[in-house]
């Protein structure tokens, strides 16, 4: 029998190691075929080949220790074939691949990166290659629900995308980018080759096209799955914020598009593959109801048979005959089989083992079948639900979009009327510009005005100067002619001389002393001419020098008068230039004036008929909006009376909820009428609050309908009158809100009465016990006493942690104060962890000495409250032992305080005082388990105290207090730093009082929110069964959510140290 199985043994062995080398043969013969220098496209049959490897070992381990032996840095083509190879075997192959793929990530980079550093064209194509095939591996490493070949479900890419909408616009980018990198490695393959039909057929146009069969089966997924993305995020997010995503789309459904054309139009894709085509314009992210038009592409590659002759045969996944045949035409049989001959009289085991699994798998293939025709069966049905929740949700999507567009169209009306007061407001501010220029342009006329005036007066002095000049000048002439003619006249002559002189000298005024000064001489001469006639020859002499010396001024006279009448006339010319300026840019002025005054005029009726047409639109979507409101509230009325409701019911929590709800939304209806009464142009505020106020009073009346249905009857009838009037007064106050007469007066005050008394209904209703189910408090208490255990193992194990660290990281007395303080509290959590064994065995004594005949969840649940003063004590000591290890580990790393230890301590103390407690309720008072818990908790109470203890030692050793140096200080200063001193103690005092009045603050509300009231504190001081009563009320997901280390008690005792 032993050399029985050793020779079947030996066979195994000898066959599966045949088989394995076989298939490391066929799969190098079929990678070293595929991967090649040759600048051919690779052959499907080897690709196939490679893949059904990958799937027969459950990897890509053999492929990867091929293909790091190829030299892929000496030749493009090879590295290109080698990516489209990969490519295949990640979308194909089996799903351990990706796996195998990423660990020679790095090899894929380095590969990218040196040709694209290379001027070849197949290098570049390798450059971006490696860029898709590693932002493949980087997306569905990240995201493994998604299949490496993308062919996933819409349920699978919800779950995938989640519900939080950060995870879905990420995930929205990352498919943006897996996009962009497969759209420019076809745009570049593409724009490398010739569209014609000659290049499509050459060996070397496949070769780069070839690859591209993939990129359209990853581009068509792609598309399906950017178009799901997107439709959840427009029904999440503004529209203005996802503008770049819908610009992003449209420029990649275009590129696709265009790929898509080019492709198809080739000769070597039309025997390949079916190339789907896309609508003529991109999905309106904007319209929800398109989403419902979208059809997912669908790639179809076609069967095809390889008609190319090859030496190798194809190999199929498992074919164990191979070994049998290899090993019977091995020349060298088996020792055993010379002597003895086959087994089995030459048939072998496996055979019959063939058989049966077939058999086997026949049966299993018809279960199959049949489970597949009722999962199909479910399938429909199911499917026919959705398509009718999803015409639900359709519709719901429309009218939000419709409501959408038309309050986008009211933003822009108002936009534009705000953008017209804007440019009113300009032309005004331009009126008045020109108004100023044209007071200025006044004032300047009349200044030159002015100054022409005073030229004009000017200029006719001057000519009435210039004609006296002359008088006198011919007056001398003739006195000279006078004296030449006969000398008996010169005394004539002289005295008209005197009187031109006198008129001289009181016409000129800027040489009056000089013409006196002449005169005199003058006189003088004609004097002593009188005197001496016989000098006569003489003065007639001198009287010729002074007509000589009245020549020169009169030219001198001359030459200055016409200088001034040439000024004079520049001056002139120039006032008549300015003053015609003047009087058209007036004209000007004026005529813009009046133009200008016709155009505010213009845009003032416009902006009358603007603001009127605004408070129209406005009322308008306002009774818009109340209509809407009145047909919520309406379908909620509707659905009281529904046969079908009720079946329908809901809990008083959630009831109570919705009616909080309704009366926020009232005060904001009211906020917002007295906002729209004061300012009639905006309506948004009360547009809003009416919206919200609709769906909670419907929410509202919907729920107390479903809670009356569970309620007793006359609270059940009360809850639907009340339901019933709300709808009434609802409706009534909609009403007057649609007209202008009674807009002013409509109040809400009506709703909010009802609803209050809704409120309180749903709070009668309210379940007065806790909020777990009796039957879950057994299960409960074994649940939250295993939580304890399980949290006080964790803590011993952080703080054996926390210890190793602290000597890695600290030396000296400061190593010596943690590993003391440390030893304590896994000293401490020692005892808790017998404390809490001790509080277990005594449980079990009660529950077996009190519950009878009943069992253990009956009795749970007859005793409820101490049920609940247990689980609420277990809660206390597993939280307590939690933040203990927290507070060591901040007090070794030097980020807490030494005070959070000993609060920890303190607290500890006092919940395993309230475990304690909650334990001797129900106990006998001669037990001996009682008497072990309690010397379990004394013992706690010591360690504890010996926490505190080597916590306040550990801190007085590092403190370092050096002693005060006087030696500097006079008595003044002395005196001056002792009162600072006595400031500072008031100080801290007072601070120490408000922290105290803020503790037992806290300690009152603590109280108060967990549901105990003071004076029941008060009087059941001396009861053991107060520490009971003081439990908190669970939620039921709390309870049925385990967590991993104990949560904080809502109550926790005084502890004897504090």
């Amino acid at each position: 029998m032993n050399i029985s199985s050793r020779v079947k043994t030996r066979r195994t062995e000898a066959s599966l190691g045949a088989e394995r080398e076989h298939f490391d043969k066929q799969q190098l013969s079929s990678i070293s075929k595929a991967i090649n220098s040759t600048e051919a496209p690779v052959k499907e049959k080897h690709a196939r080949r490679i893949i059904l490897g990958t799937h027969r070992e459950k990897g890509a381990y053999t492929f990867w220790s091929y293909a790091l032996g190829f030299p892929l840095a000496t030749s493009s083509i090879l590295s290109w074939k080698f990516c489209h190879v990969l490519h295949k075997v990640l979308r194909d192959g089996h799903r351990n691949g990706l796996q195998d793929c990423m660990r020679h990530f790095s090899s894929i980079v380095e590969l990218g990166q040196l040709w694209g550093n290379l001027h070849d064209r197949y290098g570049q194509l390798v450059a971006l290659y490696s860029k898709l095939l590693c932002t493949k591996m980087k997306f569905h490493n990240k995201h493994a629900e998604i299949p490496t070949n993308l062919e996933a479900t819409d349920e699978v890419l919800e779950r995938t995308a989640g519900t939080d909408i950060n995870n879905v616009f990420q995930l929205t980018v990352e498919v943006f980018d897996y996009m962009d990198v497969e759209l420019k490695l076809a745009e570049t393959v593409l724009r490398q080759l010739n569209s014609s039909i000659a290049i499509s057929t050459l060996t070397s146009g496949q070769c780069r096209l070839s690859p591209l069969i993939q990129v359209i089966q990853d581009c068509s997924q792609l598309y399906h799955f950017m178009v799901k993305l997107l439709f959840k995020l427009h029904a999440c997010l503004p529209a203005d914020t996802l503008q770049g995503h819908r610009d992003r789309f449209r420029d990649q459904f275009q590129s696709l598009k265009t790929f898509f054309n080019r492709a198809r139009e080739m000769m070597y894709f039309k025997r390949l593959i079916q190339i789907p085509r896309l609508p003529d314009s991109p999905p309106n992210f904007l319209h929800a109801a398109s989403l419902a038009k979208h059809v997912k592409l669908v790639v179809v590659i076609p069967d095809e048979e390889d008609g190319e002759d090859d030496d190798d045969d194809p190999e199929p996944l498992i074919d164990v005959s191979d070994a049998v045949s290899m090993q019977a035409a091995t020349p060298q049989q088996d020792i055993f089989d010379q002597a003895f001959g086959p087994p089995n009289g030459g048939f072998d085991d496996r055979d019959v083992q063939i058989e049966s699994l077939k058999r086997d798998l026949e049966m299993l293939r018809a279960e199959l079948e049949k489970v597949k025709a009722e999962a199909q069966r479910y399938i429909t049905q199911l499917k026919s639900q959705i398509n009718s929740l999803e015409a639900e949700l359709e519709e719901q999507r429309v009218q939000k979009q419709r409501a959408l567009v038309e309050n986008e169209q009211l933003r822009m009306a108002l936009e534009a009327a705000r953008r017209r007061n804007t440019e009113h407001e300009s032309l005004q501010s331009t009126f008045i510009e020109a108004e100023q220029r044209a007071q200025a342009t006044e004032q300047r006329y009349s200044k030159l005005k002015e100054k022409h005036t005073e030229l004009v007066a000017s200029h006719a002095e001057l000519l009435r100067k210039s004609a006296d000049t002359v008088k006198m000048l011919s007056a001398t002439q003739q006195t000279q002619e006078e004296v030449e003619r006969t000398k008996q006249q010169l005394s004539f002559e002289v005295d008209r001389i005197r009187q031109e002189a006198d008129m001289k000298m009181e016409e000129q005024k800027f040489e009056m002393e000089k013409l006196r000064r002449e005169l005199s001489e003058k006189m003088a001469e004609i004097t002593h001419i009188k005197a001496n006639l016989q000098s006569s020859e003489l003065t007639s002499a001198q009287v010729n020098s002074t007509m000589a010396a009245l020549q020169a001024e009169k030219e001198r006279l001359m030459r200055s008068v016409s200088e001034k009448e040439a000024e004079l006339s520049s001056v002139r010319q120039s006032a008549q230039l300015q003053q015609s300026t003047v009087q058209q840019e007036k004209d000007k002025n004026n005529k813009e004036l009046s133009e200008l005054q016709a155009r505010l005029q213009e845009k003032a009726r416009q902006e009358e008929l603007l603001k009127q047409q605004l408070l129209d639109e406005q009322f308008a979507l306002l009774q818009g909006t109340v209509t809407e409101a009145e047909n919520i509230i309406q379908d909620a009325v509707a659905k009281l009376d529904d046969p079908l409701h009720i079946r329908c019911t809901s809990s008083p929590d959630y009831l109570i909820n919705r009616a909080e709800v309704a009366l926020s939304s009232i005060d904001k209806v009211k906020k917002g009428q007295a906002d729209y009464v004061k300012d009639m142009k905006d309506a948004g505020g009360l547009l809003r609050s009416l919206t919200q106020f609709s769906h909670s009073a419907a929410d509202t009346i919907i729920n107390g309908s479903a809670t009356a249905h569970m309620a007793p009857t006359d609270n059940a009838d009360r809850l639907t009158e009340n339901c019933r009037s709300c709808a009434t007064e609802s409706l009534q106050y909609l009403k007057e809100l649609k007209s202008k007469g009674t807009l002013q007066k409509a109040d809400p005050a009506s709703i909010q009465v009802i609803i209050h008394k809704i409120l309180r209904l749903g709070q009668e209703l309210r379940p007065k016990g806790i909020d777990v189910r009796q039957d879950e408090l057994g299960d409960l208490v074994d649940k939250e006493m295993a939580a304890t255990s399980a949290a006080i193992e964790e803590a011993v194990r952080r703080i054996d942690e926390v210890m190793n660290q602290a000597r890695k990281d600290t030396s000296g007395i400061k190593l010596e104060v943690n590993e003391r303080i440390l030893h304590c509290c896994t000293d401490l959590m020692k005892a808790i962890r017998m404390l809490v064994l001790a509080s277990t065995e005594l449980q079990k004594e009660i529950v077996e000495g009190g519950r009878g005949a009943a069992s253990i969840k009956e009795f749970y649940a007859r005793n409820s409250r101490w049920t609940e003063g247990l689980i609420s004590a277990a809660k206390a000591v597993g939280w307590g032992a939690t933040e203990m290890v927290e507070s060591a580990d901040k007090v070794v790393l030097h980020t807490g305080k030494y005070e959070e230890l000993i609060v920890c301590s303190h607290e500890i103390a006092a919940s395993t005082a309230q475990l304690v407690a909650a334990s001797k309720v129900k106990a006998d008072r001669h037990s001996k388990r009682l008497t072990v818990l309690q010397q379990a908790s004394r013992l706690v109470n010591e360690m504890a105290a010996k926490v505190v203890a080597s916590t306040r030692t550990g801190q007085d050793d590092l403190e370092d207090k050096d002693p005060m140096d006087f030696s500097g200080l006079s008595l003044i200063k002395l005196k001056k730093e002792e009162m600072e001193s006595q400031v500072k103690v008031l100080e801290l005092e007072s601070q120490l009082q408000n922290e105290r009045l803020r503790l037992g603050d806290l300690r009152k509300q603590h109280y108060s929110m967990a549901g105990v009231p003071l004076d029941q504190l008060q009087l059941d001081d001396g009861d053991p069964s107060s520490l009971v009563s003081m439990s908190p009320k669970f939620n039921k997901p709390a309870l049925m959510r385990k967590p991993t280390l104990a949560q904080k008690p809502s109550v926790l005792l005084k502890s004897p140290f504090k």
